[in-house]
């Protein structure tokens, strides 16, 4: 009996979460506030629109993916369910109540995956498979966009920068010391800019920029550290690092090159969604955990608390 997996919230992820599970032949059916929107994707994959309750009663597990204030709650209905969990990120709109779910999950032996979505992509596994990220002393991440009317019920901190201080604090592989930022709102309710000044314990730091009222998109990633540079280029998927024993040798730099990289960029949801399954049908490490989950909600929220204080 293969596995039966609903979807609640079927916004512009949870849309495609739900296509790509009915493609698998997992999708037990959908969920959403808005009747018509509800019957539009229970049209498009030809599974049921049911009530929140009814769908956890026919799914082995669930995703949920709608507005982050109604994570912990609906979470938690699944969890006393004992249903399996995806939840897009961020995990929840506080750290207590990201705390009770992941230990709430635990304590019933339940998968809890989150939503960070580029953990699976090509380029963040081209990038660590570089080994760029030893002995790094200092990170630079820059990830803006032209506004979209999207995901305006969280700052950009919690919609866009979260993805790099995801990938930071990876990197980084210490805990925060300090956290310096600014922002402000442009065209919602909350910050649409931000920059962030992160040090971590041992010395590194990093800048963060993210902004969804842009002139274009840019995403690019800058790392430095005593084994040299690393630059990236997400849109143009390019690597160049040189360090020593590079593969082409700069003259200037006796025993050092660069080393050049790209990739194929493939579809990181499914890969994501595969992971999650595999976590539940045979164990195998939920890379994107719970616990990953909070790390990068606690440095956002500290992030957003630092532009709250510069703001007065």
């Amino acid at each position: 009996m293969p596995l039966r997996i609903g979807v609640l919230g079927t916004g512009h992820f949870g849309r495609f979460h739900a296509l790509k599970l009915a493609a698998r032949g997992m999708l037990a059916g959908i969920a959403d506030a808005d009747p018509a929107r509800a019957a539009a994707i229970a049209a498009e994959t030809g599974a049921p629109a049911l009530a929140p309750e009814a769908l956890l009663a026919a799914s082995d597990a669930v995703v949920i993916a709608v507005p982050t204030a109604h994570h912990h709650a609906l979470a938690m209905q699944a969890i006393a369910a004992g249903r399996h969990l995806f939840i897009e990120k961020p995990i929840a709109a506080t750290l207590e109540q990201g705390r009770a779910l992941v230990a709430a999950a635990r304590a019933a032996g339940l998968v809890l995956q989150t939503g960070h979505i580029e953990r699976y992509s090509a380029a963040i596994r081209t990038l660590r498979a570089s080994g760029a990220g030893e002995g790094a002393l200092s990170f630079e991440a820059t990830r803006v966009a032209p506004f979209r009317p999207r995901s305006l019920d969280v700052s950009v901190v919690l919609d866009l920068m979260i993805h790099d201080l995801d990938l930071v604090l990876s990197l980084a592989a210490a805990p925060l010391a300090e956290v310096r930022a600014t922002g402000a709102r442009v065209m919602s309710d909350h910050p649409d800019f931000a920059v962030a000044h992160l040090r971590f314990e041992g010395g590194a730091r990093a800048t963060i920029t993210a902004s969804r009222v842009s002139v274009a998109m840019e995403r690019r990633l800058r790392i430095l550290g005593h084994a040299g540079e690393t630059r990236v280029d997400f849109l143009a998927r390019s690597l160049e690092r040189v360090h020593p024993g590079g593969a082409e040798p700069v003259a200037t730099m006796p025993g050092w090159g660069i080393t050049r990289a790209t990739w194929t960029e493939h579809d990181s949801l499914e890969a994501e969604q595969a992971a999650f399954i595999a976590s539940i049908e045979a164990g195998a490490p939920v890379e994107a955990s719970g616990e990953v989950g909070l790390a990068a909600l606690d440095a956002a929220l500290r992030v957003e608390a630092a532009i709250a204080e510069n703001a007065g």
